[in-house]
């Protein structure tokens, strides 16, 4: 029998582990992490070709691979998953929500992992069904870190559009006083992607909030204002 294609997946990455990536891994990250030691880009090929051996395949099939993908813990595996889940954004239907949120409860444990699902997955499916964007208000008051970092990053492609801006704000505004630095780190991020297109605006949130706002986060968002708009917030 032809070996599945989960399995020759495994065996490629298996096949094309760089040592010194593998010896790296680990420092981006606080909690332990489990990668093969692939470099970003060759996984992004092998996704990119496997995905065409499965494209004709449907959704449910292929969010099935995902989550065994993702059941795995590997950072590339995982990566595999959420590119092959963006894959079929034009066919997303409302109950897919549902289903990413579970990934997101039950598999993922790192930053890298939240952010490549949410960005692009999520953050498609927002601007395909924005409603959902009051379960982003939800995930903000999750007790599980990386469902509250979700909460925010989902939303970094669309505030770069300048879309959502009031949402940005009010998830914001709940994840003000996070404790978690990932957590705060994400939001912050929001922000400045929201400070592209909405400058004034959100250097007027930051403002008015940064008695409460912990520093990371306020220099993230910040990050891309004028000097004198950056000095100006940093002003104790």
């Amino acid at each position: 029998m032809e070996p599945s294609i989960i399995s020759r997946i495994r065996e490629e990455l298996t096949l094309n582990v760089d040592e010194k990536t593998k010896a790296s891994s680990s420092r981006f990250f606080k909690e332990e992490v489990f990668c093969y030691g692939v470099r970003s880009a060759l996984v992004g090929k092998i996704a990119k070709n496997y995905f065409n051996e499965i494209k004709s395949e449907n959704k449910k099939e292929i969010f099935a691979l995902c989550e065994e993908l993702f059941r795995s813990d590997y950072c590339e595996e995982a990566f595999i998953a959420a590119e092959w889940a963006y894959q079929v954004r034009n066919d997303y239907s409302e109950g897919d929500f549902f289903t990413f949120e579970y990934w997101i409860e039950n598999y993922i444990n790192n930053w890298a992992k939240c952010d490549t699902l949410c960005n692009h997955t999520v953050g498609s499916f927002i601007e395909k069904f924005p409603a959902y964007i009051e379960n982003l208000k939800v995930w903000a008051r999750s007790d599980n870190r990386w469902v509250r970092r979700a909460a925010a990053v989902t939303l970094i492609l669309p505030a770069r559009k300048g879309n959502f801006l009031s949402e940005v704000f009010e998830i914001s505004d709940i994840l003000l006083r996070d404790k978690d630095d990932l957590v705060q780190k994400g939001y912050g991020w929001m922000l400045k992607e929201a400070s592209k297109p909405h400058r004034q605006e959100v250097f007027d949130y930051v403002m008015n909030n940064k008695k409460e706002m912990p520093r990371t986060a306020l220099r993230y968002a910040i990050e891309k204002m004028p000097e004198d708009m950056r000095a100006e917030a940093m002003k104790k």
